[in-house]
C-alpha cells in the first residue's frame, strides 16, 4: 500500500519504495521518498527512468543529497539519478552514536544494501567528499557493478588532503581528546564554519545560495550531531589507510572517469585530482576555477560535463 504524505507548501512525498510506482509523467519529477534499511529509514531523492543508465550521486559532508538538486532537475531527461542520505545526514534517521556505529565502513554497508534493496546493481558513481571513501568501498567490492566515475573533489590520495581545511582534524586523529573535540565543533559546526566551506575559494561568494549552510547548520546543530560528527572526522585516518587499496582497484579496473574538481578546495586541493593520472590511463579532466562545492557556482557547467561524459563513453 503506497504511504503518501503531501504538504501544501514545500512538498515532500514520503513513499514506500516497494510501492513507487514511476509513471511517464512522474519521471520528469524528482520524487522524494524513504527506504528501510537494517532498520533505518532512508532518505533519498530519485530522478528519470531507472530503465536508463543509472547514475548513483554520493553526497558529502556536512550536508546532504539536496546538493545535487541541479543534477537531478539537469540530468533527469536522459538518466537515471539516485541520491541517498546517509544514517545522521540529511532527512534520513540519525540514531545516537550509543546506537549506530558512525564509521566509513558502517556507510558504505548502509547504502550498499540501499541500493540492493532498490535493485540497483549497475551505475556510475558520482562522488563528493565523504562520498568518495563510502564509493570507492562499494567499488572495490563490487567491480562488476560500476561504469565509471564523476569524481567531484572527492578524495583517495594522501597529497589531495589540504592541510587548511584538515589541519584541525589532523591533530584530533593525533589526540583524540575531548577538548579539542569540542574546539573543533564550535569552529566548524558554527554557522560561520558552514557558511566558510561554501564561500571559501568561490569567484563570487554573493551568488551562492545561503540556504546551504543554513539548512546544513540548523541539522549539524540537532541534539546527538556532535558526537556523530566528531566521530566521522577521527574514523576518517581509516580511510587513508585504503588509499592504497583505492588506487590498485583503480589500477587494475581502469574505470571510465570524468573528474570535475573545484581548484581553491582547502579541504582537498588540485593535488588530489592530478593524483588520479597516477593509476588511470584515461580521465577526462577538467579543473575549475571555484572552491569544495563545485556544483553551486559551476553547476551547468559540471552538468554539460557528465552528460557530455556519459554519452562519449556509452556508459550504461
Amino acid at each position: 500500500m503506497k504511504i503518501k504524505y503531501e504538504l501544501m507548501k514545500n512538498a515532500i512525498a514520503l513513499t514506500t519504495s516497494a510501492s513507487l510506482t514511476i509513471t511517464a509523467s512522474a519521471q520528469s519529477e524528482i520524487r522524494y521518498a524513504r527506504e528501510k534499511v537494517d532498520g533505518l529509514d532512508i532518505f533519498y531523492r530519485e530522478a528519470g527512468n531507472p530503465d536508463r543508465p543509472t547514475l548513483v550521486l554520493l553526497h558529502g559532508f556536512p550536508t546532504s543529497s539536496q546538493m545535487y538538486r541541479k543534477v537531478l532537475d539537469g540530468l533527469k531527461d536522459e538518466y537515471h539519478l539516485i541520491a541517498p542520505d546517509y544514517p545522521g545526514f540529511g532527512m534520513s534517521s540519525a540514531p545516537g552514536a550509543e546506537e549506530f556505529t558512525y564509521t566509513f565502513d558502517r556507510l558504505a554497508e548502509v547504502v550498499d544494501t540501499f541500493l540492493e534493496q532498490k535493485r540497483i546493481t549497475e551505475y556510475t558513481l558520482m562522488i563528493h567528499d565523504y562520498g568518495a571513501p563510502i564509493g570507492f568501498r562499494i567499488a572495490t567490492a563490487h567491480p562488476e557493478r560500476v561504469n565509471g566515475f564523476v569524481i567531484m573533489n572527492g578524495n583517495a590520495y594522501e597529497e589531495g588532503l589540504g592541510r587548511e581545511g584538515w589541519g584541525p582534524i589532523f591533530d584530533y586523529w593525533e589526540n583524540h581528546s575531548p577538548e579539542l573535540g569540542e574546539k573543533i565543533a564550535e569552529q566548524v559546526f558554527s554557522l560561520e564554519g558552514m557558511e566558510w566551506q561554501y564561500v571559501h575559494g568561490t569567484k563570487n561568494p554573493e551568488s551562492i545560495n545561503p540556504d546551504n549552510w543554513i539548512i546544513d547548520t540548523q541539522r549539524i546543530t540537532r541534539h546527538g550531531q556532535k558526537e556523530i560528527q566528531l566521530g566521522l572526522f577521527y574514523d576518517y585516518r581509516n580511510n587513508v589507510k585504503l588509499y592504497p587499496k583505492w588506487q590498485k582497484y583503480l589500477r587494475e579496473h581502469q574505470p571510465q572517469t570524468l573528474i570535475v574538481w573545484g581548484k581553491n578546495d582547502a579541504f582537498f586541493p588540485e593535488a588530489g585530482a592530478e593524483a588520479y593520472k597516477r593509476d588511470l590511463n584515461e580521465v577526462d579532466y577538467h579543473i575549475l576555477d571555484t572552491g569544495h562545492f563545485a556544483l553551486e557556482e559551476e553547476g551547468d557547467s559540471i552538468i554539460r560535463k557528465i552528460r557530455a561524459f556519459m554519452n562519449d563513453n556509452d556508459v550504461d
